[in-house]
């Protein structure tokens, strides 16, 4: 299993009326662990796309459990508990501070190639950097 953590504050601009960090922002916050998660393993969108390979999203959940407020600093806990195949399964715990679990959700990104639009399986180069952690 691999995992990362990522912290990131939460900006005046992202909460709503009530005070709380908007909703839909968990989205993009999920998105930015999910890229330094990559960027631990020393891969990046940018280089797998350089080598013909995109990562859309088709599937988000997330479960909401506490609020994130202005000024909270966020750690999101980034794992894939199994090794990717034409999909990869990332799951996301998002804690506050006081390490209370505010968010648990998850993303499933499917490997396309760029030039037949195409599902394709997981590049041999990200299978690689990952087996270390799947290996007992």
């Amino acid at each position: 299993m691999f995992t990362s953590e990522t912290k990131l504050r939460v900006r005046y601009g992202e909460t709503d009326k009530m005070g709380f960090a908007y909703y839909g922002n968990y989205a993009t916050y999920y998105e930015v662990a999910r890229v330094e998660a990559l960027r631990d393993l020393g891969l990046s969108y940018r280089e797998m796309e350089d080598n013909g390979i995109m990562l859309p999203v088709v599937s988000f959940s997330i479960d909401y459990f506490k609020p994130a407020y202005y000024d909270d600093l966020l750690t999101i806990k980034t794992t894939v508990a199994h090794l990717p195949s034409s999909k990869i399964k990332f799951e996301y715990e998002c804690f506050n501070e006081q390490g209370v679990l505010l968010n648990k959700g998850q993303t499933v990104l499917v490997f396309v190639d760029v030039k037949t639009v195409k599902a394709w399986k997981a590049p041999e180069y990200l299978i690689e950097k990952m087996k270390p952690y799947f290996e007992k």
